[in-house]
C-alpha cells in the first residue's frame, strides 16, 4: 500500500515538473508595470489576450454584470460555461489583485478537460491575492479547482465557496495541484472527484500554509478534508470538512510523504482502507499536529496526536507543543500571533480569519 502511495506521489511530482517545464516557456508581458482594470466579464474574459498582464479588480462580477450571459453562464460556450484563463501552452504569468472583492455565479462544465478553474494554470511568477470565488460551479476531469487548476505560482487571502467536480485526479476546494504557495486562504464548498482530492487543495507539492477548510469531501483515495495528497509542506492550517473515500483518507491530508505540522483536524473520516483521523496513509513527517477523535470518529492516525474535543478546545493542548497561539476573547483577535483561541470555548483558528 505505502509502494501504491509513493508511486502517486511520483506521478504528482512528476505532473508539476512537466507543468513548470511547459509554463517556462509561456512569454513576458508587453507591459509588466501596467496595472489594468476589471469592471466586466468582458474585461475579465480579455484577461487571456495579455496573460502577463497586471490586474485590478474593481467591484463584484456577478450574474448581472455586463458579459455574463454570454461568458460564464450555464448556456455560454455552447453550455461549457467559463473558459479557464491560462491553458498549458499559454498560462497565467501576470498579477491578479482581487482588492477583497468576488466573482460569483460562474458555471465550468468541462468534464473531459484538464486545468479547469477561474484560471486554467498560474505560471512561476504569477500571482493571485485578495480575491472570493462565491457559488460558483466547476466541473473538469484533472487538474480542477474553484479558483485555479493548476498554480505554479501564488495564491494568497483568497477564498472560495464553490462546488468543484472532478472525474480524474488533483481537485480542490481552491486549488486542484499546487506547485508553488497557497497561504492565508480558505474554502468552504464540496469537492468531490477520484484521487487526491482535498477540501481546500487536490494535489500539494510545494507550500500550504496558514490556511483551512471547512467543506465536505468525497473521492476514492488520496482524500482529505484539506489537501489530498502532499509530497510538499502544510503547516498553520486546518480543516473541519467531513471526509470520505475508499483508500487513502485522513480529516487533514488523505496521503502524506511530506511535511505536516502545527496543523489540526476536526471532520469525521470515513473509508475502507487506510484511514486516520488526521492523515490516511503517512510516509513523511507529522509534528506538533493533533485531531479530534470524538468528531472525527477515529482513535488513530497515520501521524499526529489524538485528542478529545475539550482537549482541543484548551490553549494548553497547543502552547505546550509551541505553536504561536495566544487566548482571546469571545469575538475578538490578536493578530500579533498565528492562532488564537477562546480558551474552553472554541477550536484554535487563524488570528486572520474574517
Amino acid at each position: 500500500m505505502l509502494e501504491k502511495l509513493n508511486c502517486c506521489v511520483k506521478r504528482l511530482s512528476i505532473l508539476l515538473i512537466m507543468v513548470a517545464l511547459i509554463a517556462g516557456m509561456a512569454g513576458c508581458s508587453l507591459f509588466p508595470s501596467r496595472s489594468l482594470e476589471i469592471r466586466t466579464w468582458y474585461d475579465l474574459d480579455a484577461v487571456r489576450n495579455n496573460l502577463g498582464g497586471n490586474y485590478t479588480l474593481m467591484n463584484d462580477l456577478d450574474s448581472t454584470t455586463a458579459g455574463y450571459t454570454e461568458l460564464a453562464s450555464p448556456t455560454a460556450n455552447g453550455g461549457k460555461g467559463w473558459q479557464p484563463i491560462g491553458t498549458q501552452n499559454n498560462t497565467f504569468t501576470g498579477t491578479f489583485d482581487g482588492q477583497e472583492y468576488e466573482i460569483r455565479d460562474l458555471f465550468s462544465n468541462r468534464p473531459d478537460e484538464n486545468y479547469v478553474g477561474l484560471f486554467g494554470i498560474v505560471n512561476t511568477g504569477g500571482g493571485i491575492e485578495d480575491i472570493g470565488v462565491v457559488n460558483v460551479t466547476v466541473t473538469g476531469n484533472s487538474s480542477v479547482g474553484g479558483l485555479v487548476g493548476v498554480n505554479v505560482g501564488t495564491v494568497s487571502n483568497s477564498y472560495s465557496s464553490s462546488n468543484v467536480n472532478g472525474g480524474s485526479a488533483e481537485v480542490g476546494g481552491l486549488v486542484g495541484l499546487n506547485g508553488g504557495t497557497v497561504s492565508n486562504s480558505y474554502s468552504s464548498g464540496s469537492v468531490t472527484g477520484q484521487g487526491h482530492v482535498g477540501g481546500l487543495v487536490g494535489g500539494n507539492g510545494a507550500t500550504v500554509s496558514n490556511s483551512y477548510s471547512t467543506g465536505n469531501v468525497t473521492g476514492y483515495y488520496g482524500v482529505g478534508g484539506l489537501v489530498g495528497a502532499s509530497s510538499g509542506t502544510v503547516n498553520n492550517s486546518y480543516s473541519t470538512g467531513n471526509v470520505t473515500g475508499y483508500q487513502w483518507v485522513g480529516g487533514l491530508v488523505g496521503g502524506n510523504a511530506g511535511t505536516v505540522s502545527n496543523s489540526y483536524s476536526t471532520g469525521s473520516a470515513t473509508g475502507n482502507s487506510s484511514v486516520g483521523g488526521l492523515v490516511g496513509d503517512n510516509s513523511g513527517t507529522v509534528s506538533t499536529s493533533f485531531w479530534d477523535i470524538q468528531t472525527s470518529g477515529q482513535a488513530t492516525s497515520s501521524g499526529g496526536t489524538g485528542k478529545t474535543t475539550t482537549e482541543m478546545k484548551n490553549i494548553t493542548t497547543f502552547s505546550g507543543a509551541s505553536w504561536n497561539i495566544t487566548a482571546v476573547a469571545l469575538n475578538q483577535t490578536n493578530p500579533a500571533y498565528i492562532w488564537n483561541i477562546v480558551n474552553g470555548v472554541t477550536y484554535p483558528f487563524l488570528s486572520w480569519q474574517p
